[in-house]
């Protein structure tokens, strides 16, 4: 294989989603970035977009970054084929592409659900034999399997690498997910009451996503699979302080005892009620991801953006 002459130029799929803007705008100075997606939309700083049946007309690019797909877990049956379709079958479209191209990185944005729905009070590694729950989690690790099963050439290998992403929650700018929804919670001035449960949750940083990506770009790192994800742990209870500081407001976390919300969650449960008890585990449950792999494969000490600062950050676009 030669090798790719233009390592300024890369593919990003699903570039009209939060975190494929983000990108734009952390690479855009850097390089000539061109866009694959279900519509055209103009990007400032992106060359042009392509859509999914325009692949032959697609650039020499350097790398793929491969963000395409659907985001949320429903877990309805009914959905369970478009899931297939979209995160496990463009996955072997791109992917495709990518082998038989020109093209020196393929970087698969895939999610630590493909690994655990829960992970219990156990770290997230790369070696957990994985066990998704739902429809994404399993199109996401279905599409894993298929970019692990069709490796490339052995004389492709020293310049074709591949790299399956597995982040915890990417938070920042233009973030709409859970984050979102507990902000506007606190927005309200409705008290916290779950003060007395403590847990640990893993986030990420789309600084800090930027910051391995650029390495991964860059460097020589062996293909595989690598979770993402801030070097510090935060608490439910720990976001709900973050999110009121970032409002300018003293945080407002009352302690209600254990047993009188498991009693509430038990009663929306029966009442069918928004808070319930799969509500309350969501709010409540450990979720930690391990960074050592990728931290030691790029011989990175120390993320740049803390948990803390990252969510500030995040919390403060909300504001604005």
């Amino acid at each position: 294989m030669n090798t790719p002459l233009n390592h300024k130029s890369i593919l990003i799929t699903g570039i009209q989603g939060f975190v494929g803007r983000n990108l734009v705008e952390s690479l855009r100075s850097d390089y000539r970035i061109y866009g694959l997606d279900i519509r055209r939309d103009a990007i400032e700083g992106v060359v042009a977009i392509f859509l999914w049946d325009e692949l032959d007309q697609l650039p020499e690019v350097y790398a793929v970054i491969h963000l395409a797909g659907i985001a949320h877990d429903l877990k309805q049956k009914s959905k369970w084929d478009l899931y297939f379709k979209v995160n496990t079958g463009l996955t072997r479209i791109i992917y495709d592409w990518y082998r038989e191209h020109n093209v020196a990185r393929f970087i698969f944005f895939s999610s630590v659900k493909a690994a655990a729905d829960n992970a219990g009070d156990h770290e997230l590694v790369e070696s957990v034999v994985p066990r998704p729950i739902g429809p994404y989690g399993e199109s996401k690790l279905a599409a894993e399997e298929y970019i692990l099963s069709n490796p490339v050439t052995e004389a492709q290998a020293p310049v074709k690498k591949y790299y399956i992403l597995r982040p915890a929650m990417i938070h920042g700018p233009g973030n709409k997910g859970n984050l979102n929804l507990l902000y506007k919670l606190v927005k309200t001035g409705i008290p916290w009451p779950l003060g007395l449960f403590h847990n640990q949750r893993s986030f990420c940083s789309i600084d800090n996503v930027v910051f391995l990506l650029r390495q991964l770009l860059n460097g020589a790192v062996e293909s595989g699979v690598y979770h993402l994800a801030d070097d510090e742990r935060l608490s439910t209870n720990e976001l709900v302080v973050l999110i009121a500081r970032a409002l300018g407001r003293r945080s407002n976390v009352w302690s209600v005892p254990v047993a009188l919300v498991n009693a509430v969650a038990r009663a929306g449960t029966f009442l069918h009620l928004p808070f319930n008890d799969e509500r309350l585990k969501k709010l409540t449950e450990n979720y930690m991801v391990s960074n050592v792999k990728v931290k030691t494969a790029l011989k990175v000490d120390k993320l740049p953006v803390t948990a803390q600062d990252g969510i500030f950050k995040t919390i403060k676009s909300f504001t604005k």
